[in-house]
């Protein structure tokens, strides 16, 4: 059996809400650490909170976040009232719109916002709020910040196993399995049918548990699904990348908070704003890997997705045809699909 990566080891200790160090600070999760790990790390409870430039901007610390730039993260200076519920209430918007305003808060941009962008990132990794204490503690698990960059910017795609799949009203298809070795999270391949060497028609499509599995009807990803399958069933064959990159790579939970302030009048740009998180946070390097491990470097991709052409050829694959992508509305997913177009730039 391999051994863990560093980042995965990471990953998992803030889930468990151990502290992780990060270059030279150590990080713990404000969502996950519990009150013996707290007291034992930061015993007189006085520690500050690294939030990302987002989640500043979305509790009115705009100073800081000017000072820091457009997604610098900032610090937030320990205060007499900011204890740890308060902190964690801070973090977590779903109390945004119910408390009045918050207390006066010191807010600067961080010594090293490499080392912070970093630690954010591990945090949305493992599926947390992008909120992070910053203990004094020798955390077992150490990580260089540039190896996340790396992990996350230029992935290995490697296969770890492939079998054939019978399908529905399919060609013949195949299923490859991938892992990614520094993060270790699993992507897979449906290859369909034959392409006979030719630029092969390919659908990019980021997991949703809500609406793929329980065919949710706040989003378009499952009727997006199933007529990819069938469209590429139809010319014959092509590949269906399934990427884990739930909530636009924000995760389940996360993605669920976003619904919830959805709920509340927030379109899906703000919501996830409000989270602390940019507006869409995949990028598609490792969709690119995938590729380039099945040898294939020229693509037709099915999409309306400008930046899924974007991040393909940023990677190398060159994108030969865009084939439009379009679902019908209903009730409950036109302000969404609306929104994919206005702010997102969706293309039609």
């Amino acid at each position: 059996m391999s051994k863990p990566s560093s980042i995965e080891q990471a990953i998992a200790a803030l889930q468990a809400g151990r502290p992780v160090r990060v270059g030279q600070a150590s990080m713990l999760s404000v969502e996950t650490a519990g009150e013996a790990m707290l007291d034992l790390v930061d015993p007189d409870g006085c520690a500050p909170m690294l939030l990302s430039g987002s989640r500043a901007m979305a509790l009115g610390l705009g100073n800081a976040h000017d000072a820091a730039g457009q997604i610098g993260p900032v610090e937030v200076r320990h205060c007499e009232w900011l204890d740890r519920d308060a902190a964690r209430a801070l973090a977590d918007p779903a109390l945004d719109f119910d408390r009045g305003p918050i207390g006066p808060l010191e807010a600067i941009p961080v010594d090293n916002p490499d080392c912070a962008r970093a630690a954010l990132t591990l945090a949305r990794l493992a599926g947390l709020l992008p909120a992070l204490w910053l203990v004094d503690s020798d955390a077992n698990i150490r990580i260089d910040p540039a190896s996340i960059a790396e992990a996350t910017d230029a992935p290995v795609a490697t296969i770890v196993a492939r079998a054939k799949l019978p399908l529905d009203d399919l060609p013949p298809s195949q299923m490859v399995a991938f892992r990614d070795p520094a993060s270790g999270e699993e992507h897979v391949a449906l290859v369909i049918g034959a392409f006979g060497g030719k630029p092969p028609l390919v659908r990019l499509h980021s997991e949703c548990l809500t609406g793929d599995v329980f065919g949710s009807l706040k989003c378009d990803c499952g009727p997006q699904l199933k007529e990819a399958l069938r469209i590429l069933g139809a010319t014959g064959g092509g590949i269906l990348l399934y990427l884990r990159q739930e909530g636009r790579g924000i995760g389940l939970a996360n993605k669920l908070r976003a619904y919830a302030l959805q709920d509340r009048g927030l379109d899906t740009v703000d919501a996830n704003r409000r989270l602390g998180f940019a507006d869409d946070e995949r990028n598609y390097a490792m969709a690119a890997a995938m590729l380039r491990a099945l040898g294939i470097d020229r693509v037709r991709v099915l999409t309306n997705n400008p930046n899924k052409i974007a991040g393909l050829e940023h990677e190398g694959i060159e994108v030969v045809e865009r084939v439009a992508h379009h679902m019908p509305a209903n009730p409950h997913n036109a302000d969404y699909l609306a929104t994919k177009r206005k702010r997102s730039g969706h293309l039609d």
